[in-house]
């Protein structure tokens, strides 16, 4: 073992690390988690989705599920789990013994462990993985850093997330970049409509199409390997907006066919809040220029993009204890029980009079945000009422054609919490005669 990674490891300990190994209750609990897998190792994803006692261990293993307060707003941000959130606080007590010192010298030295667990998560080289702290952050660096003149065109949504669509504007106000937004009436249950809507959009002078993997206002699974088949013949490149599918579902970033990736950790990564991931194709790095400055911003170094100066070295390691234990339950188990959850709520809502899903309830098509509308109230109205008299959060969403309460659990989400929510709407169905 090198001697930086030793010395890294020795500090950990000496600093009493909630690493799982080092902490009882992270010992115990991972171990239940084990027991628990090795129960249903024999069901298929599917079967385990439905499986109460697998999933009341996990359950266990996060604060918020014995919160006062419903949290049915995942899409936003997720809340960790225990031992993330203890391997957060021992990280601080650390950091602060000697900021100067353990920061720089001991924390710094768990980066590239950090990158290479991402890595393997994303099924791409470690050299492709840049450690941010966002999407916006991620995605803004390919948006400002691609070499785009006046009259470049690019392809987006209006249904894309708030923050890229006004990074393209400026780039348009600027420099005279073209931003051309398809509109999209979702859900739609036909993968090769979208393909054919983007094609369309293509010209001689489109240099790249943005597509956002899950639309996060209503869930949609977008075809992006799909788009990005249709793009490469048409020598078009593509930047896809994983924020809400990283760490839900089971894919691996290359086999899109993208040339560039951001997303959130802190979704259902359920990694500390603040951290985010950049993935570029190691040829095209040289090319992209790093959002803040870089003494060699036209190296192929993927690190180039983490000259972002002081940051939280508590939170970036945290991301580890969080792939630890995203790890314990296996990526495909974790977006059949997320889907399986949405589907358990929205079929029985959808039979109360006057409510409306805008998210299809095809596998396909979506996994586990979904929007709910009641008729004769706003997504407000419905929103308020769902958390002043019920305590459950969930968020509100009106924009361009899209008018919606959007739901979304978790894998620390209960059928209770979720039968609680579903007699909510009823009553609220009720009360608006």
């Amino acid at each position: 073992m090198p001697s930086t990674r030793r010395n890294f490891v020795k500090k950990l300990a000496v600093a009493g690390s909630t690493f799982s190994v080092n902490n009882l209750l992270g010992a115990t609990q991972a171990a239940n988690r084990a027991a628990a897998s090795q129960r249903v190792q024999h069901l298929s994803p599917q079967e385990v989705a439905a499986d109460e006692a697998y999933w009341n261990t996990i359950q266990q293993s996060y604060t918020a599920s014995s919160s006062s307060i419903i949290i049915l707003n995942n899409g936003g941000v997720s809340p960790s789990p225990l031992l993330v959130e203890q391997a957060l606080e021992r990280y601080n007590q650390l950091i602060n013994q000697g900021p100067s010192y353990y920061m720089w010298r001991i924390l710094d030295q768990g980066r590239e462990p950090v990158r290479e667990k991402l890595a393997l998560l994303a099924g791409a080289p470690p050299d492709e993985i840049a450690i941010n702290r966002n999407a916006t952050e991620a995605l803004n660096t390919v948006i400002y850093g691609l070499d785009l003149t006046r009259g470049d065109e690019v392809i987006g949504a209006l249904q894309d997330y708030p923050n890229i669509i006004q990074a393209y504007r400026q780039r348009a106000q600027r420099e005279g970049i073209v931003y051309n937004q398809l509109n999209f009436k979702f859900p739609i249950e036909d993968d090769e409509q979208i393909v054919r809507e983007y094609e369309k959009a293509i010209t001689p002078k489109t240099k790249l199409i943005h597509v956002t993997h899950v639309i996060n206002w209503v869930g949609q699974i977008m075809p992006v390997q799909k788009i990005c088949q249709m793009a490469r013949k048409r020598g078009v490149e593509v930047l896809v907006d994983g924020a809400h599918s990283f760490g839900l579902l089971d894919f691996k970033i290359p086999d899109l066919g993208c040339d560039y990736f951001g997303t959130s950790l802190h979704k259902f990564l359920s990694a500390p809040v603040g951290t985010g991931m950049l993935w570029i194709k190691k040829e095209k790095i040289p090319k992209i220029w790093p959002l803040l400055c870089n003494s060699q911003p036209k190296s192929g170094d993927i690190r180039k993009f983490e000259t972002l100066g002081t940051r939280s070295f508590a939170i970036e390691q945290g991301i580890g204890e969080a792939i630890n234990f995203h790890n314990s339950i296996g990526t495909k188990r974790k977006e059949e029980r997320v889907r399986y959850l949405k589907n358990y709520w929205a079929t029985k809502a959808l039979e109360l009079p006057g409510v409306s899903l805008s998210t299809s309830l095809k596998s396909q098509f979506s996994c586990g945000i979904c929007g709910v509308s009641i008729d004769g109230l706003t997504p407000a109205q419905v929103e308020g009422k769902l958390m002043a008299k019920y305590k459950i959060n969930t968020s509100p969403t009106v924009w361009e054609n899209i008018s919606c309460v959007r739901v979304t659990p978790h894998v620390y989400t209960t059928l209770a919490d979720l039968d609680k929510l579903v007699n909510s709407l009823r009553e609220i169905v009720a009360e608006r005669k």
